[in-house]
């Protein structure tokens, strides 16, 4: 930052740092768009569609990431600054619109939608801060990497099959990576991650939110399988397992979140370690949920029989993908592993050849319970074991 006074557009020392209502309102729209990405891998699990609603999902987190990163930075109670964050979620919801058909005749729809997005944004951000050079090139440089990107994601929309997954692939890795190296950029450097240009308690507290925001798009999954069941005993069972998935997945999460805020130290190491390795983190956690939120759907439709491969892969890897992220969340903040996550995901694994040949309903017990040991593992105080690793900062 230089010593000139702020621009009006940019949060102020000493303004509230807690989440407005319409940061809030915009994160509904995100229960929209996960339903949307759970919804089309329950109906395409495959490899191919695993790989597609991933490259979606990344697109859908990023245009959030930078979202929270625009509220963060900028002054949310600006009108420029609530319409930006509005136009956003409009885009988002026609982005999510778009998702089932992105591979098939509306790819141009979530191109359109995406680049919309930060365009609109970057027309606010990039001359509402041209009084606050270090500030503005930062905009600068996310402008030009969005460039850069868009020779794949518009190609994309003019092939399929394949290719359309290769070229949206490598521009969503690109819009991912460049952030964190600091969107390098000709005559202007890179972004130093590590200063001061994100709030801590407010980006933390966005992404408790968003993690809400999943769990309750799984809520959705396990209240719309239900209410179609007839009430069958089998699907009824489902349903309340589901239930219980979530309960747990919320009691782990926010478990380890109370714990690390009695640490006095986390606050100032979410400052030097912010958006990045913080969102990154989380992107793995929601991933794992939406997951669970698929395998949800499935179970509940058919919870006896013979389980496909992909059906159980998906079951037990819901929760291995919650617990890496939040192994990697842990590590992130304090620099160590927590080994009950650890051995979860392990135990997953290891419990996948047998649970194959478990009927569905079995095997959400299975993972509901790996869920659960890890749970009360974390709350008895003397089983707190972790190790020291080797961190990055950025």
């Amino acid at each position: 930052m230089t010593s000139s006074p702020l621009p009006r557009i940019l949060r102020r020392r000493g303004e509230p740092d807690y989440p407005t209502f319409l940061e809030l309102f915009f994160d509904l729209v995100f229960i929209f768009m996960l339903s949307r990405l759970s919804a089309g891998l329950a109906q395409d699990l495959t490899v191919r569609g695993a790989a597609q609603t991933a490259v979606l999902l990344l697109a859908a987190w990023w245009v959030w990431v930078l979202t929270a990163w625009l509220t963060d930075l900028f002054n949310p109670r600006l009108p420029i600054i609530q319409a930006t964050v509005l136009a956003v979620m409009f885009g988002t919801m026609l982005m999510a619109i778009a998702v089932p058909y992105a591979f098939a005749d509306y790819g141009w729809l979530l191109v359109a939608a995406y680049f919309g997005i930060h365009l609109v944004r970057d027309a606010v951000l990039i001359p509402g801060t041209r009084v606050n050079r270090p500030i503005q090139a930062r905009s600068i440089r996310v402008f030009f990497w969005f460039g850069v990107t868009a020779a794949p994601w518009v190609a994309g929309a003019f092939v399929h099959g394949t290719a359309r997954l290769l070229l949206w692939s490598v521009a969503v890795a690109v819009d991912l990576g460049s952030a964190r190296i600091g969107w390098p950029t000709p005559r202007l450097g890179r972004t130093e991650l590590a200063s001061q240009i994100f709030t801590g308690t407010h980006l933390s507290e966005r992404h408790r939110e968003i993690f809400i925001v999943a769990l309750g798009e799984l809520i959705l999954s396990v209240g719309t399988g239900l209410a179609g069941s007839g009430f069958q005993a089998g699907r009824v069972a489902a349903s309340a397992l589901a239930f219980g998935s979530g309960v747990v997945l919320f009691q782990l999460y926010f478990h380890r979140v109370r714990q690390l805020l009695a640490r006095p130290a986390v606050t100032v190491v979410e400052r030097v370690r912010p958006g990045t390795s913080t969102s990154y983190s989380h992107l793995v956690m929601v991933a794992g949920v939406l997951l669970v939120s698929t395998s949800v759907s499935l179970v509940i439709d058919r919870p006896f029989g013979a389980a496909p491969a992909a059906w159980t892969a998906v079951i037990l890897g819901g929760p291995a993908l919650f617990l890496l992220g939040g192994c990697l969340f842990d590590a992130v903040l304090t620099g160590r592993v927590l080994w009950s996550r650890a051995l979860g995901v392990v135990l997953l694994g290891a419990v996948a050849p047998a649970a194959a040949l478990l009927p569905p309903l079995a095997i959400l017990v299975v993972a509901n319970l790996v869920l659960l040991l890890t749970l009360v593992w974390e709350t008895l105080p003397a089983r707190s074991r972790l190790v020291r690793v080797t961190v990055p900062t950025g």
